[in-house]
């Protein structure tokens, strides 16, 4: 049975709106100039009133540019049924079809195609790639009889047929070329400022560091190591945060992604109360507020599971209010066990909030730099466990929600 009886075709609406199976090839072929002038130039040798490069499979004639002066209606990514068009035997034989007037031509007169759209005359000649693939067709199409069968006429339309396949190639190549260049400037600059907030972050924690054991060293008395040991756990801590997530999304993008090793009946309610616990040292102008209603153990990587609240809660530091505390809820519900940190602050605009879990995403109303990577890792985290990470910004509160399916 022919696919397209029962395949909607595809048409030029399609192609405006980007959903056309064939919207690089026919992208590609409208922004060449090239082949803009060989039509032009095709129409004008021949006398032809129609021309148009189409691509051509065992089952699919789509127009992928045409110059259209007779009304035939057909624009880019206009597509229609193969069986009625000559160029599914041009695809077949690999051989050109021309006839200057199909009444009297020995061939076609007669011919239900020509007949059906009111062809006359008419020129198909093959496309071939470099590597003598078959691309597709150059038209030239009349209702009223040309001369295309003179040898010069012939040997024009093969040598444009012949420049529009490799001019196909050039033209991938530039935009694959464009397209790389793009990537690796992008790369490189991702790589400068990761780099630079890298190196700000972690000189600022062992700089307070090196500052607090000087000071230890030179005043060992019991109250002054009262009041920087918690200066000094704070910046460890920190240090830890930034080395653990620049290396697990360093091994996510080598392995391909965040692995969650899943152990039965894990202790996730110690490792969230041991993660909170670390927070409140290291953040002491903050309050968190815990609060858990779960079974004590989940099937889970309950380390990971720490780590991804651990990264929640340093987003809910940087950006939150120390006038408000910070809670954390781990909770039974429907689907699993939530976990959410909530904290009050500036909102996140609507428009930022699809970008939040993506890396290296830094808000606009962060309290000075960061890696942009903790929410990027609770999210994947929470993807390894067949689950996920939302946020919502209601009152003034934002909250980051993480639910972890129960496995049964």
């Amino acid at each position: 049975m022919d696919q397209q009886a029962t395949t909607e075709l595809q048409n030029h609406r399609a192609f405006l709106e980007g959903q056309h199976d064939f919207q690089a090839e026919i992208e590609t072929i409208l922004s060449s100039e090239t082949i803009g002038v060989i039509l032009e130039t095709v129409m004008l040798a021949t006398g032809t009133r129609f021309a148009a490069v189409a691509r051509v499979t065992q089952d699919r004639w789509v127009a992928c540019r045409t110059v259209d002066e007779i009304n035939f209606g057909l624009q880019a990514g206009d597509e229609i049924n193969i069986r009625s068009t000559f160029c599914r035997m041009v695809r077949d034989t690999s051989e050109r079809i021309v006839f200057e007037d199909v009444s009297t031509d020995e061939v076609y007169a007669g011919h239900p195609i020509a007949q059906e759209f009111g062809i006359v005359s008419y020129a198909s000649i093959p496309i071939f790639r470099s590597d003598d693939s078959f691309f597709g067709t150059l038209c030239a199409i009349d209702t009223e009889p040309r001369k295309l069968r003179h040898p010069r006429v012939l040997a024009m339309l093969k040598m444009f047929a012949d420049v529009i396949g490799r001019s196909l190639e050039t033209e991938e190549r530039l935009e694959a070329q464009e397209q790389l260049v793009d990537h690796e400037k992008e790369m490189g600059k991702l790589q400068e400022e990761f780099l630079a907030v890298l190196g700000h972050d972690l000189r600022n924690p062992i700089a307070a560091l090196r500052a607090g054991l000087r000071q230890l060293v030179r005043h060992p008395e019991p109250e002054k190591v009262a009041v920087l040991l918690p200066l000094m756990t704070q910046s460890v801590h920190r240090m830890q945060e930034l080395t653990e997530n620049m290396m697990l999304h360093a091994k996510a993008r080598l392995g391909g992604g965040i692995r969650a090793e899943i152990i039965p009946n894990a202790p996730l309610a110690e490792a969230i109360r041991h993660v909170v616990d670390e927070v409140r040292a290291a953040s002491p102008n903050h309050r968190v507020e815990l609060t858990m209603n779960f079974d004590e153990t989940i099937s889970s990587d309950a380390q990971r599971i720490g780590q991804a609240v651990s990264n929640m809660l340093a987003n809910a530091v940087q950006h939150g209010t120390e006038e408000h505390p910070i809670h954390v809820v781990a909770k039974d519900v429907e689907s699993g066990v939530q976990i959410s940190v909530a904290n009050r602050g500036e909102p996140i605009p609507d428009g930022l909030r699809s970008a939040l879990f993506k890396p290296f995403n830094r808000g606009i109303h962060a309290k000075g730099e960061g890696l942009g990577l903790g929410l990027h890792i609770a999210a994947s985290i929470a993807k390894a466990h067949n689950g996920q990470l939302d946020v919502s910004c209601v009152d003034g509160v934002t909250t980051f929600s993480m639910v972890i399916p129960k496995l049964t």
